[in-house]
């Protein structure tokens, strides 16, 4: 089993060359701004949960074959992360581990199933959902990493987000949204959030000392889930202005509220 924790720094240049098309600043609402917001701190969350499960169980030492996959889900106790893969009917996810989050989201207890715990819900639709959006993603030659959230109506988001692989230096870019069907089985929406992933090395002295970062939108001109997550997860902590056309139209606090750039 390897994770890779995925996480982004802000950019320091333009993501992308090429303008956006529309001319005019996006209508969007403080309302919807917020909805952006929270489920951007979800998809933190889950990173969060995802990354330091990952230390616990691999400090059980599992057997090859035991954990191809997990999965994490927000309980009214906490998150549980559950490690397994698919049966081959495709009818139930083995769940061989579960994580379970202590007082913070450092600090996860594990239990080991030496006979696999068949599960016909949540994860058996997440896993099924996940296995349907790798198939459909067309992304670069490099590590992904993947997260299911709940979505309104019973539906799943599932983002497909490129992982981090070197230590300081974060991937932004090149990350999609698929809204699945509930018993992820079908792709309801396909939703690509940004462009080509662009590599920030936060080894340069430079980016110690910013006050806030700034990319281009080139696929839309709103703020993304996962620009929420860039900004709560890279270091040093500072807001994201994003523009289009070059102007700026907003920003994206440390906290991971954003607002309209003034």
């Amino acid at each position: 089993m390897s994770y890779r924790r995925f996480a982004a720094v802000a950019a320091l240049v333009v993501l992308c060359a090429t303008p956006a098309m529309s001319k005019k600043p996006p209508k969007i609402s403080d309302a919807e701004l917020q909805q952006i917001t929270e489920r951007g701190r979800e998809l933190y969350a889950y990173d969060q949960a995802a990354w330091h499960s990952s230390d616990a169980v691999q400090a059980q030492h599992p057997k090859d074959g035991e954990v191809r996959r997990y999965i994490a889900q927000k309980t009214s106790e906490g998150w549980i992360v559950a490690y397994g893969h698919l049966n081959d009917t495709r009818d139930a996810f083995l769940i061989t581990y579960v994580a379970s989050e202590g007082k913070t989201l450092e600090d996860f207890s594990v239990q080991h199933f030496a006979v696999p715990q068949q599960d016909n819900g949540f994860f058996l639709s997440a896993a099924k959902a996940i296995d349907l959006a790798l198939k459909d993603f067309r992304g670069e030659n490099r590590p992904y990493n993947v997260a299911v959230l709940p979505a309104p109506n019973g539906l799943l988001y599932v983002y497909v987000l490129p992982a981090q692989t070197k230590d300081g230096v974060y991937p932004l870019g090149g990350d999609e949204r698929y809204t699945v069907s509930p018993n992820g089985e079908k792709i309801v929406e396909d939703h690509r959030m940004h462009q080509a992933v662009l590599d920030f090395d936060t080894h340069n002295p430079n980016v110690a000392k910013i006050a806030a970062g700034y990319h281009v939108h080139v696929l839309s001109e709103v703020p993304e889930d996962s620009d929420v997550f860039f900004v709560l997860s890279r270091r040093p902590a500072v807001p994201e202005y994003l523009g289009a056309n070059g102007k700026m139209l907003f920003v994206i606090q440390a906290d991971g509220s954003i607002a309209h750039a003034k």
